[in-house]
Formats: C-alpha cells, sequence, structure tokens
C-alpha cells in the first residue's frame, strides 16, 4: 500500500500519502471502492501489541483510529462514485468485532482517536457520531470503556457530535486552551475529561504553573475522580529522550523536554495536584528558573535582526515587473523549448554519500577531501542529465542531510540535536532542527556547490532552497514568539542568499514550500487568512530581490490547496511544480477556473514508490494535463526530489518522462 508494487508482470501504484492535519506526520489515504467490504484480520496488530505488553507486565490502553476520521479521511477510488461516510454502516461491524477482541484480551479502556472534531464538518460526517458512538454505547460490557480523543484544535463548533455516554473525552488544551469551560459543560454526567496540557507537538519543556492551573479548574468543575492529566497528542511527533543528547549546550537543553521527560512532566502535574503542591516542590521551583532563564538569555534575542526587520517596506515584497514581462526576459536567457524537463532538485543519496559525511563528521577526512568528492558526486548528476537530455539541471544536493536541517546549521539562532530523529513516514525518519532564537544568515549557504555546478554544465543549472515557512514548520518552532515572526526572519535570511547565488551565475533559483498546506489552519475564517498573508510575504520577501530574468520556481507535495488556490497564486512563482500524480484533475482545474497564468509542472509520477511508470503512462498524464493548462504553461517534472530512491530506477523514470515530452513536443511542433 505504502510502496507499490512492480513485479513478475503486476504492476500496482502505491496509495496516495498525505500529511496527518497540520503535522509532518504521513499517513496513507483510505482508498475505497462503490461496493467496498470491510474485515477484521485474524490477528489485529493492536491485539498482538496488547497482549505483547500486557505479558510483559504492563496494562496498557490501545489506541485506534475511530470509525468517523478513518472514513472522513478516505476518498473514492479513481473512477469511483462512493462518499466514504456512507460506508459508516458496513464498517461498524468490524469495529465491533475488534473491540470485543481487546475486551477479550483484557483491555479495561481503549482510546479512540476522532481527531476530525477539529474540522469544519459537512454535515453528513458530522451526522455519523450519533449512530457510531450510540452503537458501540449498547454493547455496554461486551467492550472496553471508550476515551474519545481530539487534539491538533477546538471542538467547540462540534459539541452536539459529542457522545453523552461515553466513558472519555481528550481535548487539545495546548493549542486552544480557552475550549476548557465549554467542553466540560457539554460532557455527560459521567463522562471523564482527559486534560492535555503538554504538548506533544513540540521540544520545550511545559510551564507547570500554567499547566496545574489548567487541571485545577477541570478538577473544581468535574472534582479529582473525572479529570486526568495528559500530553496533548500522541508524542510520536517528540524525539525520543533528552537523555541522548551528550552534546547538547547546557544553557539551551535545560529548555527542552523530549518524550520521555514528557511523560515525567504528566506524573509531575498529576501528582502537583493530587497531593499538593508541596509533593513536588523541587521540580516546581526548577521548572520555575528554567522558564526564566530562557526569558531572559541573550540567546534568543538577536537586535540587529530586528533591526532589519522594522525596516522591510512593501516594495520588498514584490519583484520589479509583473510576470509577462518577467517570462519574455527569461526566455531570451534560458531559450528553453516547449514542455521544458527537470527534476524536483535532489538525487539519489547514496550509501557511499552517507559514508562520506559521516567520515566528515567523525574528523575522519578534511573539509578538502570532502569538497573533492562533492565536486565529483555533482560532476557525474550533471552528466547523467545530459545523457537523460533534460533541460534544467540540478546539481543533486550530495552535501545535504536533510532539506531543512542543512541550513538551519548554517544559520544563527537554530540549535542542533544528535539523536533527536521523529518519524515522518514509514521507515523515514527526520531530525527537526530547533529555533532557540533570532534567525539571520552569517554567510552563503548553498552558493559554492551551485556555482561549481554551472561550471560543469552546459544546461541552465537551477539553485535549490528551501523556503521560509517550510524552514519554519519543519523545525521545532519557538513558542515565546509568534511564528509570523520566525518566518520573516527567515525570508529575509533567504533573501540574502537567493541575491548571492543570482550574482553567481545561476539563472534559475527554486524555493521549496512543502510545508505551506501542511501550516494551514485547520479551520477556516480569520486564522487561515491571517496565516496565508503572513506565510505569502514571507516567501515573496525571500524572492523578490532579483532581476527579471532570474525565474523564480518554488515546489509544493500534498498538494490540496484548492480552497485557497488565492495565496498560491499570491506567491507570484514564475514556475510552480506540484505533487499531482496521485491527485486526480479536480487539482488541475482550479488553475483553469481561476486563470492561472504563470507556469507550472503538475508531477507526472510517485517518487515515493519504487515502481518505474512506463512512458505511456507518463504520455497519458500529460495529455490529462494539457486537457487543463496550456501547451507552453505546462513543465514535465516527477513529484519531488529524488533522494530516497536508487539511481536504477530513477534513470529508467527519468528517460521514460523525458522521452514523453520529446513525443509532445514533436507532436506540437508539426
Amino acid at each position: 500500500m505504502g510502496r507499490g508494487h512492480q513485479k513478475d508482470g503486476i504492476d500496482v501504484p502505491s496509495l496516495e500519502m498525505v500529511k496527518w492535519f497540520d503535522s509532518n506526520y504521513h499517513y496513507v489515504k483510505p482508498t475505497f471502492q462503490d461496493n467496498q467490504t470491510f474485515n477484521l484480520v485474524e490477528t489485529p496488530k493492536v491485539v498482538s501489541d496488547f497482549l505483547e505488553a500486557k505479558e510483559a507486565g504492563i496494562k496498557t490502553r490501545p489506541v485506534i483510529v475511530g470509525p468517523v476520521t478513518f472514513l472522513h479521511l478516505g476518498k473514492a477510488d479513481r473512477e469511483q462514485s462512493v462518499d466514504p461516510i456512507d460506508l459508516l454502516e458496513n464498517l461498524l461491524p468490524v469495529y465491533e468485532q475488534l473491540l470485543a477482541k481487546l475486551k477479550e484480551a483484557g483491555a479495561d479502556t481503549v482510546q479512540i482517536d476522532e481527531p476530525v472534531l477539529v474540522f469544519d464538518l459537512p454535515a453528513k460526517s458530522k451526522n455519523a457520531f450519533k449512530p457510531a458512538y450510540e452503537k458501540f454505547a449498547s454493547l455496554g460490557a461486551k467492550i472496553p470503556n471508550l476515551v474519545l480523543t481530539t487534539y491538533f484544535g477546538d471542538i467547540v463548533h462540534n459539541l452536539e457530535a459529542l457522545p453523552k455516554d461515553i466513558h472519555g473525552v481528550h481535548v487539545d488544551l495546548v493549542r486552544n486552551p480557552e475550549q476548557l469551560d465549554t467542553v466540560v459543560g457539554a460532557l455527560g454526567p459521567k463522562t471523564i475529561l482527559s486534560a492535555g496540557v503538554v504538548d506533544g507537538r513540540n521540544i520545550w519543556k511545559t510551564n507547570f504553573k500554567r499547566a496545574i492551573e489548567t487541571v485545577e479548574a477541570a478538577i473544581q468543575k468535574l472534582g479529582k475522580d473525572r479529570v486526568i492529566a495528559a500530553t496533548s497528542s500522541s508524542l510520536i511527533h517528540t524525539p525520543h529522550t533528552l537523555a541522548s543528547e551528550k552534546k547538547l549546550d547546557p544553557e539551551i537543553a535545560d529548555w527542552f523536554s523530549f518524550a520521555s521527560e514528557k511523560a515525567v512532566e504528566i506524573a509531575t502535574i498529576a501528582k502537583a495536584v493530587t497531593e499538593g503542591p508541596a509533593a513536588v516542590r523541587e521540580q516546581l521551583e526548577a521548572n520555575a528558573k528554567s522558564m526564566q532563564a530562557r526569558a531572559t538569555s541573550s540567546r534568543t534575542n538577536d537586535p540587529k535582526v530586528k533591526e532589519r526587520q522594522a525596516k522591510i517596506t512593501e516594495q520588498d515584497y514584490k519583484r520589479k515587473n509583473e510576470f509577462p514581462a518577467r517570462i519574455e526576459q527569461q526566455q531570451k536567457k534560458l531559450n528553453l523549448p516547449l514542455f521544458p524537463t527537470t527534476t524536483i532538485g535532489s538525487f539519489p543519496q547514496t550509501k557511499e554519500i552517507r559514508g562520506y559525511r559521516n567520515k566528515l563528521t567523525k574528523g575522519e577526512i578534511t573539509a578538502e577531501q570532502y569538497d573533492k568528492y562533492i565536486e565529483k558526486e555533482i560532476q557525474d548528476n550533471v552528466k547523467i542529465q545530459e545523457e537523460l537530455g533534460l533541460d534544467v539541471f540540478v546539481h543533486g544536493e550530495p552535501e545535504r542531510n536533510d532539506m531543512v536541517q542543512f541550513f538551519g546549521e548554517r544559520l544563527d539562532g537554530y540549535a542542533f540535536t544528535t539523536h533527536a530523529w521523529v518519524q515522518s513516514y514509514g521507515s523515514r525518519c527526520v531530525r527537526p532542527p530547533i529555533i532557540v532564537g533570532d534567525i539571520s544568515r552569517p554567510a552563503p549557504m548553498t552558493v559554492k556547490e551551485s556555482k561549481y555546478a554551472v561550471s560543469v554544465s552546459s544546461k541552465p543549472m537551477k539553485g535549490m532552497l528551501t523556503g521560509p515557512v517550510t524552514c519554519l514548520r519543519w523545525s521545532f518552532p519557538r513558542d515565546d514568539v509568534h511564528q509570523s515572526v520566525q518566518a520573516e526572519q527567515l525570508g529575509l535570511a533567504l533573501r540574502d542568499e537567493v541575491v548571492d547565488l543570482e550574482k553567481a551565475g545561476i539563472d534559475v533559483i527554486q524555493i521549496d514550500e512543502p510545508a505551506l498546506r501542511e501550516g494551514l489552519p485547520l479551520r477556516s475564517g480569520e486564522e487561515r487568512t491571517k496565516y496565508l498573508d503572513w506565510a505569502v510575504k514571507a516567501f515573496r520577501l525571500s524572492a523578490s530581490g532579483v532581476e527579471d530574468a532570474t525565474q523564480i520556481h518554488s515546489h509544493f507535495c500534498y498538494s490540496e490547496f484548492q480552497d485557497f488556490f488565492y495565496a498560491i497564486a499570491a506567491l507570484d512563482a514564475d514556475v510552480l511544480s506540484i505533487e499531482n500524480s496521485k491527485s486526480d484533475a479536480k487539482l488541475l482545474k482550479v488553475f483553469v477556473d481561476e486563470a492561472y497564468p504563470r507556469h507550472i509542472g503538475p508531477g507526472v509520477y510517485d517518487i515515493h514508490s519504487p515502481r518505474v511508470p512506463s512512458e505511456q503512462e507518463i504520455k497519458d498524464r500529460i495529455a490529462e494535463m494539457l486537457q487543463h493548462l496550456k501547451p507552453e504553461q505546462l513543465w514535465i517534472d516527477p513529484d519531488c526530489g529524488l533522494k530516497t530512491r536508487q539511481w536504477k530506477e530513477t534513470k529508467e523514470a527519468l528517460t521514460n518522462m523525458v522521452n514523453a515530452a520529446k513525443a509532445f513536443r514533436a507532436q506540437y511542433a508539426k
């Protein structure tokens, strides 16, 4: 399901992979047929996991995704018309069987996640909660007690969907503490409140004073026997333990709390409200000291950065001329054919590349030796692109570890860990940098490698940068200043880099913003409008310092942006590349409906799978795209960067892509 399958004459594409709400964690989208049926596997993983823990002497609370969330987050397969929520009646018997198995295994309570309650739900999904949870309630002692769990937002607008006779309800009081009183008022007479007061999405120490006050406010209304202290969400979004970090500056380390430390924080908060503050006086005093030290540290404040921010003008957000004048100059300079081909940036990070980087880190080779190796890799990447016949080259990013970490390591205001890995999808993990203070660029970050790539290339070379919003979203951001302030600082730092790349002879510069959609507030309204305003400004600030003849590209993953397309257009990128191979034509239709005037490269194949698309398959995709886009608008490229792929499948897929583009070029030349 996650990787697809291409072997022995069988060719099955992988399912669509999308972000889990507004996090950087991914899930595979459930995909349904019109005649969909459901069956429970013989030994459900959640049951075997529970039994494994039980045999080790640990009684756990199993966690499952609720039926409404499962269906609401799914979609009909291509050429299918089913509305997933209509499948609820078919699905519920399987949930009954699963819950009964968990009860039989010895589970007293089960956490059943229904985070879609934080969305603005359509009536059909909202109305599905009542029959689903009335059915569970009717089963009584045949199933465990259920704790309905929400996170990443408030549920005040969906309180009528909340079951009254459920054992417990969990809410996120870190993201939306103001919902406490309203939610408490809507609970059933015996329902327990699980109060999420420790942040499951960030790495900062919990402010004990504030968290204890919140839990005590809930206790005053419900009593101690009806309140649970909890994290705001799953701790999958945080690193494992701070104990593994031996190289962190002690001053900064004192401000952090990873998953294991957050579990201790929960126990401390619970003890404080159960036995009184005196029982944990030492911990409370240490926590208050940490809060004060961070607030007053010189590490967090840089007057020069604030001074530069204060001098930003409206003109700093604008290119010199509008797109028609720019594209004319760009075409004269680049001389690109119809349906130009390119890649999104990275090429396969081989074991050898990672080995050399590791040797440099350990001091086993010199920086000069490493640089020579990187130059050779860039030469090889350029030669491969020449052989493939691509039109705009990339240097392949062999020197980069991660598209955010690489830049964070070269910016002031960031801190780094050695073992703080966080799961992104499957076995893929990332090690997010941590923004601890005001951000600035002390020196060029990518110019050396890009300039060298230009010197060995016969075609236009594309410089590759990660955009300000993505640098922010894929880091652990500060929680003491608004994210718009941090994005603006990143925009200024990247603006300097863009200008330096242009001076170094880079005529095409791509500023990736795959996390722009991810950062969108989950509900429509004023908060979403404000976010899009500062996010677009941060991007434009980074991109607008160049001449008209320099072509600015941007790339977006998981591009479900039909409902805020105006903001995508407002970025004013000359060329937009988007993930599209798993999306249907609705995504492309919005470009027609909104009369999008600039160039666009909808991805023609999925890079998350090792499966190689045939030339005909890519031709079919291009033909579909041309039903919605003008030929002169269309670029041909993969869905995303090729860092996680192997060279064999990469070359085969790109060969088919280039040949498909050439075929359309020849067809339109006639």
